[in-house]
């Protein structure tokens, strides 16, 4: 069976546009906080699955970081995540549920969802 040559600069090309349809697609379907969550930046890892997060509203949580998500979801410092704070003392932990990659944190700064923390960080 005779195989045609192929281009790998066509090759390229065509690689090029699947990454940008990829972030484009990305940014189509961000996840965004519900009801009673809210944004934070992660400002600690304490160890054991938790971390320290300063929330938007104004607090800061110790929240875990759930099973289901244990070995997925690896998050570092100044990380932007989506926080769930518990329905019992909500007040001081919570639950890990989203974290954004680099180009979706800068939709969501073009987009304004994350004014307080440009004013605080910046």
């Amino acid at each position: 069976m005779y195989r045609k040559p192929f281009d790998r600069k066509k090759d390229k090309k065509r690689d090029a546009l699947t990454d940008e349809e990829r972030q484009q697609q990305e940014i189509s379907r961000i996840k965004l906080p519900r009801e009673n969550q809210t944004l934070g930046v992660l400002e600690q890892r304490l160890g054991a699955s938790r971390v320290r997060v300063r929330c938007l509203d104004g607090k800061t949580r110790i929240c875990r970081i759930p099973g289901r998500l244990k070995r997925r979801l690896w998050v570092r410092e100044n990380d932007i995540l989506i926080v769930e704070p518990w329905e019992f003392s909500g007040e001081g932990k919570g639950d890990i549920l989203y974290k954004y990659t680099p180009t979706q944190v800068v939709f969501l700064k073009k987009k304004g969802y994350l004014k307080k923390i440009e004013m605080d960080e910046f």
